[in-house]
Formats: C-alpha cells, structure tokens, sequence
C-alpha cells in the first residue's frame, strides 16, 4: 500500500489538531445542515422508564428503524489554528445517509462545491479539505481502529447524533433520571466513564450526548433537538450543537441545522459512486489513520 513512499508520525500542526477538530466536527454534519439558535431546554417533565434495559431497546428500536435519506443546508464552524487565532465558516451543505454505516457530505467552501468532503461506509472513512490553508485528505480502515475518541474524526458519533445508537455488548450501562431526562450511562470493564445519553422522557428522543475520555474528563459534547420525522418510526435532529475542549482550554465549535430532509432510496450504482472513498490526488498533505494514529504519506 506505502510502496515508493515514505511514512512519519503526523505533528500537532494546523494540519494535526486544527484539522483533527474540524475533521470531527463535518462528520457530524452528515447530520443535518445549517445554523441556527441553541437547544431549547424541555420545560416538561414526564415519568421515565426507570430501567436501563428498557432504555436500551427503546434506542435500539429507533436505530433498527433508521431509513435512508438526502439533505442540504448551511453550517458554522468555528476552530482555532496551531498559532491560537480563531477562524470562522459558514457554508452550504449537502449530505446523504445511508444507515447503518454509509454516510457522504460535500461543503461549498471557498467557491469550491467539493471544498469539504467527508464520509463513511463499512470499510472506511475519510476527509478531504481542499482550501489551501488547510489542504490536507485523511483516511483509514474501521479494521485497525480501536477506541471512539482516538479519532480524529467519527462516523460512529455521527450515526449516533442521528439517532443508529451502537450499544456496545461489553459495556456496562446504569440508568438515572434528571428533571425532564433519562440518563444512559455506559462505562468500559475496569468502570471508567464512556459517554453519557441524554434521552428526553416525553418523546424517548436524545437531546444530548457526552463523551469522555480515558481519564474521565469530558471532551465532546453534542446537543440535539427539533426533530423531523423522516421514516415510519425514525426521525433525525432539526439542529445539533457539537463542541470540544482542549488541554489548553480553547473550545472548537459547530453548529447545525437542517434545512430541508427526505427519505430517499439508494440504487446499488449509486451506493457505489455516493459511499467510495474519493481520489487523493491534488492536496498538500495525506494522512492515513492506524490505531487512533495519524500517519503522514510523503511522496517522493
């Protein structure tokens, strides 16, 4: 695969972390679209279902539910570079999903309607970001990843913004209960804190997810809300609100918001065109993602 080429370990640059939070933040994208105001908090308080097993399956139920759909909108992206400054997007959007694993997003960025490109389908993932400050395609195999949050970026958190939960076998998961929501809380065999499900009691739909990493500390928060029902028994997130925190304690941001979603059908031609991932060709830098791990490819 790395014939005639040689490999090093990626530095933290603007091409490392400042790509790493946008890398995870179009991911999300693949959501919904647009911006828009911050989540509302429910005012009404319902009972819930007060076990954990009965929480999971009402999840589990609405993944299993998940139909395929297209739709476009505007998003705002706000990040900070290696040197600190802060940058400011706000562009256009298309997305089409395919759940459980296939997801596309294409952003109009620049004046280039392929400027962002990023997506997943049970093989792979990758990103591609052609504006020159940035410049830069990532890539890597599902096989040889590990852990959620050694990603730069993850479809996984994507599916589960849109509501295709992955409830993970091995975890252990406890069920509390906060004012209007039902908490899932899952940790990992030696009991350290995974993520946390924030699930509204009077519609069973997420309206937050916390994600944590190994040392406990919350790195990625994602806020949900406005739902549109786009299947029988599926409906996707009208906007969703993501933010990361680093070390240093600058804070990385996007926000979304769906402007127009239908449920649409997929032939097998297009799967193969829409969900492959795309030509290399023509950018600064290409990383590939081993074990959490990005690699730079240097060409000679």
């Amino acid at each position: 695969m790395l014939r005639s080429v040689k490999i090093r370990k990626a530095r933290q640059t603007l091409s490392g972390r400042c790509a790493i939070s946008v890398f995870l933040y179009l991911v999300l994208i693949l959501v919904l679209v647009g911006c828009g105001p911050g989540p509302k908090v429910p005012v009404r308080v319902c009972p819930g279902l007060g076990a954990s097993q009965q929480s999971l399956s009402r999840l589990k139920l609405h993944s299993e539910s998940a139909v395929s759909f297209r739709g476009h909108g505007h998003c705002r992206l706000s990040y900070h570079d290696a040197k600190g400054k802060q940058h400011k997007e706000n562009f256009a959007v298309k997305l089409w999903a395919n759940p459980p694993a296939e997801v596309y997003m294409q952003g109009d960025v620049a004046f280039n309607p392929k400027g962002i490109v990023l997506g997943s389908n049970k093989n792979e993932f990758w990103l591609a970001i052609r504006p020159k400050e940035v410049s830069s395609y990532w890539w890597g195999r599902w096989a040889e990843q590990k852990e959620l949050l050694t990603l730069p970026v993850s479809p996984r958190i994507l599916l589960e913004a849109m509501g295709v939960a992955e409830i993970d076998p091995e975890a252990h998961w406890s069920l509390s209960n906060q004012g209007p929501y039902d908490v899932l809380s899952s940790s990992d065999p030696k009991g350290r804190l995974l993520r946390k499900i924030y699930i509204y009691c009077c519609d069973y739909l997420v309206r937050k997810i916390e994600y944590f990493d190994k040392d406990g500390k919350l790195v990625v928060l994602a806020e949900l809300g406005s739902y549109k029902q786009v299947g029988k028994e599926f409906s996707v997130p009208g906007y969703i609100n993501v933010s990361r925190v680093f070390d240093d304690g600058k804070k990385d941001s996007v926000r979304i918001k769906l402007s127009s979603v239908k449920q649409t059908q997929f032939s097998q031609k297009q799967r193969q065109v829409i969900f492959s991932r795309p030509a290399h060709r023509g950018f600064a830098h290409e990383f590939v993602i081993i074990e959490g791990e990005r690699v730079e490819i240097l060409r000679q």
